[in-house]
């Protein structure tokens, strides 16, 4: 067996090496009441087991099609602006979605990183995030107070695309050290089929049961990254058994928690995987995204009436907030068409694989660290 990686506090603040598997692989009480979008208890149980389940025909196609269409026009947005500042010189507009963002993203690399960086929730991502269904689905696994986590993400996996390839992760390694003792349970909804031909889901059977986040590398190119020795040495899977590809047709939703290590295949295809993760948690306990922003209330027993104030959530925007930080930490100016996709999680982990995102988030430092190495050199 291969040695496990080293563990070096200073190189890898977000690694505790504590262990807190109550969250994750402990049922909560289930409703009495029978409501529409309720998963079997065994499907329940399987999540706790395993840490995901896959819960095939959730949404059907007229439920999803509003989304599909908000994804149509948010790429009609983004290529009205590529073409009013002269990046592109074709709008694309006689493609459907999948082949307009492909055709964006070819004449003007980062097309699709503006899709990724979207920091407000559209009509229709809104109304999905609190659709009763799928609220009804996320209380049997987080309990009936129910809060909308800060973090969510569109998914548009373009095909040879390493911007939209994302290596083993736990979601909690990109989140604070709150969040490792707190179960975040995501919902990711498919809008077109997922398939091991268009990058679909793997995930790591059984891997949340400790309740630890392992060590994480920075970055395969912004994304973090498990080393296989490092799920086998530290969490005791097994690849060949325990490695689990999760096709899953358009409407099928994958439920899993924030400490279940996952990762997309490469989108081998000619067309884009669309996708979605929406994050769900008990609001009364730590939001987990280093005090940056917050969640809000989607349900709670106590307030029955309760509208969620999705002004607050959107005008948090925590793209916008990370680009302040990284603006601060660099002193360049960054705008909507800026290349980069940073984050906090890039102070937890080592930078192993220097990246533009890495070099970006960590420039006033690099100049600091040159500097100080001219000066002694002088000396």
């Amino acid at each position: 067996m291969a040695e496990t990686i080293e563990q070096d506090a200073t190189k890898y603040p977000g690694f505790t090496g504590e262990c807190h598997p109550g969250p994750f692989t402990t049922m909560p009480a289930q409703p009495t009441e029978k409501k529409p979008g309720q998963l079997p208890l065994e499907k329940v149980q399987e999540y706790f087991d395993q840490g995901f389940t896959v819960v095939e025909g959730f949404f059907t196609e007229e439920e999803i099609e509003p989304c599909r269409q908000s994804f149509a026009r948010l790429i009609d947005n983004i290529a009205q602006k590529l073409y009013d500042t002269g990046k592109v010189k074709n709008l694309y507009s006689e493609c459907n979605m999948s082949e307009r963002l492909i055709r964006l993203e070819k004449e003007w690399p980062g097309a699709v990183l503006m899709l990724l960086k979207l920091g407000k929730l559209t009509p229709e991502f809104e109304a999905m995030y609190q659709n009763e269904k799928l609220l009804n689905a996320i209380e049997q696994l987080v309990g009936p107070e129910i809060g909308a986590s800060p973090v969510w993400n569109t998914r548009p996996k373009t095909p040879s695309h390493k911007e939209t390839d994302v290596p083993w992760h736990q979601d909690s390694a990109y989140f604070d050290l709150e969040s490792y003792k707190s179960l975040i349970a995501t919902a990711w909804i498919a809008f077109v089929d997922a398939t091991e031909e268009n990058g679909c889901m793997q995930f790591v059977r059984g891997g949340q049961r400790k309740g630890m986040v392992v060590v994480h590398e920075c970055c395969d190119n912004f994304y973090l990254m498990i080393k296989e020795d490092e799920l086998v040495n530290r969490l005791g899977v097994d690849p060949e058994k325990d490695f689990i590809t999760c096709p899953v047709k358009a409407g099928g939703v994958i439920f899993f928690s924030n400490m279940v290590p996952h990762r997309s295949i490469q989108n081998r295809s000619d067309h884009i995987r669309f996708a979605m993760d929406l994050r769900y948690q008990d609001p009364n306990r730590p939001w987990g995204f280093y005090g940056m922003s917050k969640g809000i209330l989607l349900r709670s027993p106590a307030k029955p009436d309760n509208i969620p104030d999705w002004d607050f959530y959107g005008n948090q925007d925590r793209y916008s907030k990370i680009d302040k930080l990284v603006e601060k930490k660099s002193g360049d100016h960054l705008d909507e068409f800026s290349p980069f996709l940073t984050g906090p999680h890039m102070d937890a982990w080592k930078v192993a694989v220097p990246s533009i995102h890495t070099e970006q988030f960590f420039k006033e430092q690099r100049e600091k660290e040159k500097q100080q190495q001219q000066e002694q050199q002088q000396q």
